[in-house]
């Protein structure tokens, strides 16, 4: 039987926040929801995990399990279908750059924006301020571009500021520092320049007329050339980050070449985790138009509403999941009794069963990818989300990881939480899996039977 252990030793509140030792190239960028690196190096430590092996993160977010991995010079991999997120993790796992070059470059970038904006009356000094004598043109986006904005995510005066910064990082690149810049470009928007709050679900808080943004942009570059001295000397551990679907992961690595999984994937939670992102992805480039929003939504594992598709099938793997199939008849029951017959509350059932479909569709094609005696830790949390119908996800992943031949060794406690709907206390936990992998090949061709049964 597995046990339900537990992680849990400081007050919830501070459970997912990064301890003091361990700011270095985590904080370079890091959006809220990403978990603690110092979980990541609890399951390194209690997993045994050896330089000789080699660590996957399925749903890298931006990097925590590699960056910690290559600070314990344990090779890592990485899949993540976010672009931003992605570039994020690229970047943060890369510490080939010299910081004094970088250190120097970004110094003649900051003069230089600093002289464009003051020649529009624009002064980025202890108080921010435009000149009364010259009232400048601003810049701004595309309408396209705005519009896949949330209103109001950041005033006029601190985009005008961003946008010039931008253009000078453009002019004056530096192809070996540019990506550390922009990086480090992201993390001040969002975190200094924007009106941006996170909570449940991000959203605009109190407008900023006006915020600095070259001068914390060249501190936040500073920071990470410092941490590129202190790490430096590890940049040759291997490392790879692949920009894709974690339920096309055969596509990506190589069969037995994963030793160990840690990763956290996706809630079935309803939040839109690319909304988290949008400022900044907007303002790199990396989404431009809808088009392109749309085909970053494709490529996740379902769990909002907003990210649901008519041609969406993964529903179809666990149409025989007794408990799944329970919870989505209490879903749409609860909704009918409710009277809520908007389009988004209509999908709450299928959303749910997408989700795991999902999930089992990675689960599925990981096996292959990973050696006998594999160990995964996959960080996940119950759900009230969905009118209040209780969704106890580590224990149904539990149980699709065993339908699927992997041995479940238990359910650590990380934190609890509070629900916003129910205002209980929901349990966030590791579902520690074990995979000995002699039996593969058998289960495996049993499952081949039942997916062509299921799309049948």
């Amino acid at each position: 039987m597995p046990r339900d252990g537990g992680i849990l030793t400081e007050a919830n509140g501070r459970r997912n926040l990064l301890l003091a030792q361990d700011h270095a190239v985590h904080d370079w960028y890091r959006f809220v929801l990403s978990f603690p690196a110092h979980l990541v190096r609890h399951y390194l430590d209690r997993f045994g995990v050896k330089s000789t092996q080699r660590v996957l993160d399925p749903f890298c977010g931006t990097g925590t399990t590699m960056v910690e991995c290559k600070k314990h010079s344990v090779p890592s991999v990485g899949i993540e279908a976010n672009p931003m997120a992605y570039y994020a993790s690229r970047v943060k796992t890369d510490w080939k750059v010299n910081p004094d070059e970088l250190l120097d470059h970004a110094g003649k970038v900051a003069d230089c924006a600093t002289d464009r904006l003051g020649s529009n009356g624009i002064e980025e000094e202890t108080f921010f301020k435009i000149s009364p004598r010259r009232i400048p043109v601003l810049r701004s986006l595309a309408p396209e571009q705005a519009g896949l904005l949330l209103k109001g995510s950041i005033s006029p005066l601190p985009l005008h500021k961003a946008l010039v910064l931008l253009e000078v990082l453009a002019e004056l690149r530096e192809d070996a520092l540019w990506d550390h810049e922009r990086i480090a470009l992201a993390k001040v928007v969002v975190e200094t320049a924007s009106n941006l709050h996170f909570g449940p679900e991000v959203g605009v808080g109190e407008k900023k007329p006006d915020a600095p943004v070259v001068y914390v942009w060249l501190k936040a570059v500073r920071s990470m050339a410092d941490d590129l001295r202190e790490v430096g000397h590890l940049a040759r551990v291997p490392s790879a980050v692949h920009y894709g679907d974690a339920r096309q992961i055969e596509t990506m690595l190589k069969p037995e070449s994963v030793d160990v999984v840690i990763t956290s994937p996706p809630y079935p939670n309803e939040k839109d985790y690319t909304r988290t992102t949008r400022l900044e992805s907007v303002l790199l480039g990396l989404i431009q138009t809808k088009a392109d929003l749309r085909s970053l939504k494709k490529g996740l594992v379902r769990s909002n509403t907003r990210g649901v598709y008519v041609e969406d099938d993964d529903d179809r793997w666990v149409s025989d999941h007794p408990e799944i199939q329970r919870i989505a008849e209490q879903i749409e029951a609860r909704r009918i009794e409710l009277g809520k017959t908007s389009g988004f509350e209509r999908l709450y059932a299928r959303l749910t069963k997408l989700y795991f479909g999902g999930m089992t569709r990675h689960l599925d094609v990981l096996r292959p990818i990973l050696r006998p005696g594999a160990r995964l830790a996959y960080v996940v949390g119950d759900q009230a989300s969905y009118l209040r119908v209780l969704i106890r996800t580590g224990k149904i992943l539990g149980e699709i990881a065993e339908s699927l031949g992997y041995d479940v060794v238990g359910r650590d406690l990380f934190r609890t939480r509070l629900s916003t709907t129910t205002r209980e206390q929901l349990r966030e936990e590791v579902l520690l899996l074990h995979w000995r992998g002699k039996a593969w090949r058998r289960r495996a061709r049993r499952c081949r039977m039942s997916n062509r049964t299921r799309s049948g």
